[in-house]
């Protein structure tokens, strides 16, 4: 490399590591419940919020995220959502009560607007060739980030569970959940400093009529006979740009902004319908519903991690080769088929305590108190659930369910291991990656921020649905119809997306904006 040039694939590693944030901080409160239940006395609509507070925070972020990148820039935006993420992660790890835990979350949920602001800075600099394998490494380190977050829970319950002294001066034997969310600091940290040796978006530049500063940035980006044509090129795309973000608005509401606007609104919602954050975010709970244990929910789910990792990492040699669209449509049979398999998998479950296995209970819950329930096969479990409820009470269901799962069910929990680690494979070979690349494509530079915010808070508000009434979804309807809504909706958005997406693989930003207006 030479003195002073940066890599474009150095700058989105540096960029995605937002991602890599944004993973980390969704999937490390999936240990983290188990824990705050009891402790703060928890029902079903507060873990929903506890679990969703960063998400509702994201809704305002997909708002204010592109506006402030239009702003300051897309640079100086990252910088404050690295502080964000940091302050949020100390903040949470210390939290002293059910509501500071809350508030903690949402903070960082704000920095959430760097899974929008990270692929448009990516898009903004990668050569076309390139671009879907570069924004696919935001999308590789949002899996990473989920990965290790669940390996970190993982640790964090094993060695907590130690005799070990250091364990206990730590108190980590105690404190096992603030010790899961405070590490997230660490990367967070690491993000801030990175940040600071990547160049500004030369788009950006030429927007706000900086054309030297862009000259420059190109220059560090770019092989020297490629500056000037590449900058006489956006400064064409955006001869009228530098009109403020608001005024712009006006922009996706133009005739030739329809079909962009309604393929990114429809896959924005099909990516959080098919129910990938209820397993990210919820995903020990889900396992202990197939009777595992917490230890061996705790394993599965960095099982979901590796997959996710592995196919993200297909997917990203495979979304420049055979195209956006077919790897979409083949991706999305598959989590529709995944996830039905896993709610068939459910229905076929059947739940008894017998006699025998209430003995080997006793030493925690008392026989005469298990005695209404002693002996009665359920053929579901939401009506399991709802005799445990009338029998212990809703506080001692909760405390004591995953055990009371684990010596009742009678389920192939191998079907349902497959179907969820199915969901995540075929996931993470389309609606992962697939979908912030299009978002970087399928809108023209001139509306791009604006439309990226539209269809954020689609997205946004559709995750925050999923993942606030899932625990209710699971105490009243039950896991198997779960899954099939999940399926369902797959469906939906499979048709949809058949009919109105084309292809945008091998097109420069400036001839899909054309494509995408005659279309």
């Amino acid at each position: 490399m030479k003195k002073g040039h940066t890599s474009e694939l150095y700058v989105a590693a540096v960029i995605s590591i937002g991602g890599f944030l944004f993973g980390f901080d969704a999937s490390v409160i999936s240990g983290v419940v188990g824990f705050i239940v009891p402790q703060f006395g928890l029902n079903d609509w507060q873990v929903g919020l506890v679990v969703s507070a960063p998400t509702l925070a994201g809704i305002i972020a997909s708002w204010s995220g592109a506006w402030i990148a239009d702003v300051i820039g897309r640079r100086r935006a990252l910088l404050v959502l690295a502080l964000l993420y940091t302050v949020s992660a100390v903040a949470s790890a210390f939290a002293p009560n059910y509501q500071t835990l809350v508030f903690a979350r949402f903070v960082g949920g704000l920095a959430f607007a760097s899974l929008g602001i990270a692929p448009m800075y990516i898009g903004e600099i990668a050569p076309r060739e390139k671009r879907g394998m570069l924004i696919s490494v935001s999308q590789l380190n949002i899996v990473l980030g989920f990965s290790l977050a669940y390996f970190a829970n993982y640790f964090v319950l094993h060695i907590s569970q130690s005799d070990a002294v250091w364990v206990q001066t730590l108190g980590i034997d105690q404190n096992a959940w603030r010790w899961m969310l405070g590490i997230e600091a660490i990367p967070a940290t690491l993000w801030l400093l990175f940040l600071l040796t990547i160049p500004e978006s030369p788009r950006w530049l030429v927007m706000t009529n900086r054309l030297e500063e862009a000259r420059k940035s190109l220059a560090r980006l770019k092989p020297p006979e490629r500056v000037e044509r590449d900058l006489a090129e956006i400064a064409r795309s955006l001869s009228n740009v530098q009109e403020k973000f608001l005024q712009r608005m006006r922009e996706v509401v133009l005739p030739a902004m329809r079909l962009p606007m309604m393929i990114g609104v429809i896959a924005a919602i099909a990516q959080q319908v098919s129910g990938i954050n209820a397993i990210f975010f919820y995903a020990p709970t889900i396992f202990e519903q197939t009777g595992v244990g917490t230890n061996a929910a705790f394993a599965q789910a960095a099982l979901i991690g590796m997959i996710n990792v592995v196919f993200t990492i297909i997917a990203m040699f495979l979304i420049d080769r055979i195209g956006r669209k077919p790897l979409l449509m083949v991706g999305m049979v598959g989590v529709i088929l995944c996830t039905a398999i896993a709610g068939y998998g459910f229905r076929q479950a059947s739940y008894e305590i017998t006699p025998e296995v209430a003995r080997t209970l006793s030493s925690e819950i008392s026989l005469q108190t298990l005695q209404p329930v002693v002996g009665i096969k359920f053929t579901n479990d939401l009506d399991f659930k709802n005799a445990l409820r009338e029998t212990l009470g809703d506080q001692g269901m909760r405390e004591h369910e995953a055990k009371l799962t684990q010596a009742a069910i009678n389920i192939n929990s191998t079907l349902i291991l497959i179907g969820i680690l199915g969901f995540v494979a075929a996931f993470a070979i389309s609606l992962g990656p697939v979908y912030w690349c299009l978002l970087s494509e399928i809108f023209p530079n001139r509306a791009r921020g604006p439309a990226m915010a539209i269809v954020g808070f689609f997205n946004a508000m559709t995750s925050f649905l999923v993942q606030f009434v899932f625990p209710w979804e699971l105490s009243n309807l039950g896991s198997a119809t779960m899954f099939f809504i999940y399926s369902g909706l797959g469906v939906v958005g499979l048709i949809l997306l058949a009919w109105l997406l084309p292809e945008t693989k091998g097109k420069s930003l400036e001839e899909l904006e054309l494509v995408l207006s005659r279309t």
